[in-house]
């Protein structure tokens, strides 16, 4: 489908289902700031907080981002000269310049130094998958947080460093996190979930050298042994000189039945590395524009981009949307599902402790012992604010809904989702059965590159099934043509760009600035092209419909085709690899590859399945091929290029287009008769 033209899906979400009540709109955090500053609708408070409004001082991207912190209470240890220095263009934005902060001062240091009460709050409830509970307050968060920046400077760790997190979803995480804050470390978060070579990859470039890991964690009642996977990634990339390792399967003990390797010249345990230290520390006061963390995404190449965070960027952002889109109040419990290796692991942290807040968190997996999990932890532990990737729910909503009965989730204020596009069966059945047809579903979607969001409902906003309401507050979004012409008011398909700089935006690539100007601000002059297509119907909702580009968003991660199909080569019997993204009702998108063997290697199920295991062990159990296709060629193009559109068309039944660049035309002969 060409981007110029009306989408017949949308026919299928054209009625409002939400529209939230008098009351609940007068209750919210954003209605309140309206109030503040007399705007009267959603259309003016965008207009207000993106643009310069004629005959309105108190308006655009700066009035907005200078006015947020104050309003938010975000405190800096020395004051900003201006708001930002944008005299190198949008594309290299200074944020707050002269301005010195720590996000750990705001997140932790200052509630935990208040009085007795807010000391002694909550800020995480953990449950892990056998039925543990675990909360720590304010003041144990402090304490914990500043043995690990100790125990980081004591290891030689100076600010600028960067410091690896390959670790399971246990409340350490939190004060690992914040550790590295308050010592001016660089956090660099690596999904649990992730194999041996897929962390390697993301070690070796961001050249930690101190790795934080655990000896492992439970998924379904079974052990996942972390401590060996974490050894093999070190062993390939290097640069780690010493790993501090968590004890989650009291692997320590002398008696214990698991075994997990070690090295003594480089491994030691967290009780003897973190425990023992001071739990007194200042956190550094840090320019505005200093790295925080350090998240990686997949490009259309494969290859990890390090996505590269400030401390005053992605404190602005994540207390923007937690406070206003997801509405945090003081007595709510934010449950997110997450590992911190996602970007929406540090967002929910630091968005939700910035207000003294208390975050839920949960390792294990959602249907152990039985599909109602989640149903059942809302209900012991009264949450509020629950979110959950499309995909998750549509694997739940297929266990049935009588594992919803018995359990109260009237707790639930709001529901939030985001990663991939919704369909709108799963998206109804979502908000009628674990939000009661009462609580809006703030679908929002953004990116590890700016640590938020780009498009995101707010909760005084009516709801069509899908949509993502609109721009986020102080989001310049457009959606263009290829020409670079807005068609946002003309209902048709195009480019969703960003038509101006936000502070969290990634200040460049850890690769350097080449390809950071090539992946975002080479499509169009001055603006950002995110890759996705989108579109806003005739009235006023906003809705996405998949990459444009090259990567594949499995289950709302995305992972490179160009990473598939190393995982794929590696294997003796491969030549060559095709990876591509299909459509599946599960993942909403699913990884199909094409395979050329090597001479002397014969076609079997047998090697499929090992192909597949390859795959997973490289880079983690969710990006395994649904499918794996013999062929004897590849389409290519005249420099040797595969031509992944037209694998991809070919599988799908799509439209090939114009096929004028390609070398072998025989070689789609060969895809129809994959084997």
């Amino acid at each position: 489908m060409s981007e110029n033209t009306t989408d017949p899906a949308l026919e299928d979400v054209d009625e409002v289902v939400h529209d939230p009540s008098r009351s609940f709109v007068e209750s919210t955090n954003v209605y309140d700031f309206m109030e503040t500053y007399g705007i009267d609708d959603y259309d003016e408070l965008i207009a207000r907080t993106t643009g310069e409004v004629e005959g309105e001082p108190e308006s655009g991207v700066d009035w907005f981002w200078d006015e947020l912190v104050d309003y938010l209470d975000i405190e800096f240890y020395e004051p900003y000269d201006e708001v930002r220095d944008d005299s190198e263009g949008p594309q290299f934005s200074e944020w707050y310049p002269g301005g010195e902060l720590n996000v750990a001062h705001n997140v932790v240091d200052r509630h935990a130094a208040r009085d007795e009460e807010r000391r002694n709050k909550v800020a995480t409830i953990w449950e892990g998958e056998d039925g543990q509970v675990r909360e720590v307050t304010y003041h144990e968060l402090r304490r914990q947080s500043n043995q690990v920046a100790n125990a980081l400077e004591e290891r030689g760790i100076e600010t600028g460093d960067t410091v690896g997190l390959y670790m399971p979803m246990v409340p350490e995480v939190v004060s690992i996190l914040y550790g590295c804050f308050k010592a001016g470390a660089i956090a660099v978060p690596i999904f649990s979930g992730f194999g041996v070579d897929a962390a390697a990859t993301r070690i070796a470039d961001s050249e930690c050298s101190v790795l934080f890991t655990g000896d492992g964690f439970s998924r379904r009642g079974d052990p996942v042994f972390l401590k060996s996977a974490a050894d093999e990634a070190v062993e390939e990339a290097g640069y780690v000189e010493e790993t501090i390792v968590f004890d989650r399967l009291g692997s320590s003990d002398p008696s214990s039945e698991h075994e997990i390797p070690w090295n003594d010249e480089r491994d030691e345990w967290w009780d003897d590395a973190v425990e023992t230290q001071d739990d007194d520390y200042d956190s550094k006061s840090l320019d505005s524009s200093q790295e925080s963390m350090l998240l990686y995404s997949s490009g259309t190449t494969g290859e990890p981009k390090g996505i590269v965070h400030t401390h005053a960027g992605v404190q602005v952002q994540c207390a923007k949307e937690v406070y206003f889109g997801m509405d945090l109040k003081p007595a709510d419990r934010f449950f997110w599902v997450s590992d911190i290796g996602w970007m929406m692991g540090p967002w929910t942290l630091i968005g939700t402790h910035t207000f003294g807040g208390t975050v839920f968190m949960y390792e294990g997996a959602p249907d152990h012992p039985e599909p109602d999990r989640f149903w059942e932890m809302i209900d012991r532990h009264e949450l509020t604010q629950f979110g959950i990737s499309p995909t998750a729910i549509r694997a739940l909503r297929k266990h049935g809904d009588e594992w919803l009965e018995g359990h109260d989730l009237s707790s639930l204020r709001l529901l939030g989702s985001t990663g991939e596009p919704w369909d709108p069966e799963s998206w109804q059945w979502f908000y009628e059965n674990v939000g009661n047809g009462d609580a809006p579903i703030i679908n929002f979607s953004g990116g590890t590159e700016i640590c938020g969001c780009f498009l995101m409902p707010m909760p005084n906003q009516p709801l069509k099934p899908c949509t993502l309401g609109g721009p986020g507050l102080g989001m310049d979004i457009d959606i263009v043509d290829r020409g670079g012409n807005s068609v946002r008011e003309d209902n048709q398909r195009g480019f969703l760009v960003a038509r101006d700089s936000c502070p969290s935006m990634t200040k460049s690539l850890w690769s350097g600035d080449e390809r950071y100007l090539n992946e975002y601000w080479s499509t169009f002059e001055d603006m950002w092209n995110h890759g996705d297509w989108a579109q806003k119907d005739a009235d006023g909702f906003w809705f996405l419909h998949g990459r444009a580009d090259d990567a594949l968003n499995v289950a709302g991660r995305k992972v490179g085709p160009a990473e598939v199909e190393g995982a794929l080569i590696d294997h003796e019997s491969v030549n060559q690899a095709a990876a591509i993204g299909a459509p599946d009702e599960t993942t909403g998108t699913a990884v199909v590859t094409y395979v050329i063997l090597e001479s002397g290697f014969e076609e079997s199920d047998d090697l499929k399945a090992k192909l597949r295991t390859q795959v997973g062990d490289e880079l983690g159990k969710p990006f395994r091929p649904r499918e794996i296709l013999f062929v004897d060629d590849l389409p290519k193009t005249q420099s040797g290029k595969i031509i992944r559109r037209a694998i991809e068309a070919t599988y799908t039944g799509e439209e090939l287009g114009d096929m004028s660049s390609i070398e072998n035309p025989e070689a789609l002969e060969e895809l129809e008769d994959a084997r």
